[in-house]
């Protein structure tokens, strides 16, 4: 049982992916953990940590919900624009909660980015994030970004969906030539980075990457041998790849790749050369993993948008 005298932490998206991770990483540390959630109807009946609202448009409400936190771990973001949500108010509402962090009087914060922002990035997403950094920076609070380029692990979307479609597709086409690289980190390794952030003083900025670079060609052939799927991999020009995600999300009633997802990751963005900082080994998680991958479908729309408004996506 956590010690009410004990640190209280801050965590945006605490029941989504990488926020229930980090949450779970601070609970098992000893400290209360507080959320802050678009989806507060989706709390567990059973949870100790704290929910609020994650509403931009109270930045009053916003302060009084930060105030008497020690860090706020932020994984809020928007993976694509959909109604009135895109990267544009993203960045906006990024910079409302970082406001109201700061009169709160939080002490640091730890910020979950992408691998290569850049603000002149022509990818609104890459271009987004770096202005939400820049956002964070304004404010004077001591921070630390982790950059993790793709996930994986836990309830993940990317890999369960990739793993779903090769056991039911004769054939999976892989854009242009595959070769460009990802480097992907666990989840549970991201969290216990960001809490090892969090416990920091400086104020730095770390790519979050496991140990392993594949090209995405290898990638899609390790999860294929782990689920034991027969499906023909095979190359096709990016416009084909990207119609098929069209069709296939139009049938699934979901946003499968985004042509801007597909061409950043062409050029390379999804990799880095930096020091691993987490320890998992993608071939021999998915080897392992395999029998439990793509048993079902993991719909984004479900997930971040359809239940609730507005929509707000955690990392």
């Amino acid at each position: 049982m956590t010690s009410a005298s004990a640190q209280l932490d801050v965590v945006t998206g605490g029941f989504s992916y990488s926020g229930a991770a980090i949450a779970r990483e601070l609970r098992a540390a000893g400290h209360r953990v507080r959320t802050l959630t678009g989806h507060p109807g989706r709390a567990p009946a059973d949870t100790d940590v704290e929910v609020r609202p994650l509403d931009f448009a109270d930045p009053a409400g916003l302060t009084e919900s930060l105030r008497g936190a020690n860090t706020l771990y932020n994984t809020y973001w928007v993976r694509f624009a959909r109604g009135r949500v895109d990267h544009e108010a993203a960045v906006a509402n990024s910079r409302v909660l970082f406001e109201a962090a700061a009169r709160a009087g939080i002490q640091r914060v730890v910020h979950i980015s992408i691998t290569n922002p850049s603000l002149d990035s022509p990818y609104p997403y890459f271009r987004g994030k770096a202005q939400v950094e820049q956002s964070l920076a304004d404010t004077g609070v001591p921070c630390a970004i982790a950059r993790p380029a793709i996930l994986f692990g836990g309830d993940g979307v990317l890999i369960n969906n990739i793993a779903w479609l090769l056991r039911r597709v004769p054939v999976f086409a892989v854009g242009g030539r595959g070769d460009y690289r990802v480097r992907g980190i666990h989840i549970d390794d991201l969290a216990r980075l960001c809490v090892k952030l969090g416990a920091g003083r400086e104020t730095v900025t770390v790519d979050a990457v496991g140990p392993q670079s594949l090209t995405f060609r290898e990638l899609v052939d390790a999860v294929r041998a782990a689920v034991g799927s027969r499906a023909l991999v095979v190359n096709v020009p990016g416009p084909v790849v990207l119609a098929l995600s069209r069709a296939l999300g139009t049938a699934l009633r979901d946003t499968l790749l985004t042509a801007d997802e597909y061409q950043a990751m062409a050029d390379g963005l999804a990799d880095s050369a930096a020091p691993a900082t987490g320890d998992t080994v993608f071939t021999e998680w998915v080897a392992k993993h395999g029998a439990e991958l793509g048993r079902n479908y993991a719909n984004e729309l479900d997930r971040h948008f359809r239940l609730t408004r507005p929509p707000a996506r955690h990392a």
